[in-house]
C-alpha cells in the first residue's frame, strides 16, 4: 500500500483506506427510521454499504447489528469483506439486487 494512504480514513467494515476519490458514504448504526437519527454514524467505501443495505434490513441493523463488531461478525458480510479486502481501495462495483430472504 503506497504510503500516502497512512492520512486517508479507514473504512471500519473492511479496514481499506479510503482515498478521497473513491465512492464513500455515512453509514447509521442505528437506521434513522429505527431512531437513530442524529446517532453514531461511520464514513464506509461505498461498496460496503451497499453490501450492508442489500444483506439487513432496517429492522435488523437497528436490533442486532449496531455496531461495527456485530456486522463484521455477520457471516454473509464476512465472506464479503474476505473477497473485498483483496481489491484496491478505490475498487466499486455494483452490488446486485435485493438479496434478502422472504422479502417481498
Amino acid at each position: 500500500m503506497p504510503a500516502d494512504c497512512d492520512n486517508l480514513p479507514v473504512c471500519p467494515l473492511c479496514a481499506r483506506p479510503i482515498p478521497p476519490d473513491a465512492p464513500q458514504s455515512l453509514h447509521h448504526l442505528v437506521p434513522k427510521l429505527r431512531g437513530g437519527k442524529g446517532g453514531p454514524v461511520v464514513l464506509l467505501h461505498h461498496i460496503c454499504h451497499r453490501e450492508i443495505h442489500a444483506t439487513l434490513t432496517e429492522s435488523e441493523l437497528a436490533r442486532d447489528y449496531a455496531s461495527i463488531a456485530a456486522l463484521r461478525a455477520h457471516p454473509r458480510l464476512a465472506k464479503f469483506i474476505a473477497w473485498v479486502v483483496r481489491r484496491p481501495p478505490e475498487f466499486d462495483s455494483k452490488v446486485p439486487g435485493r438479496r434478502r430472504k422472504g422479502r417481498r
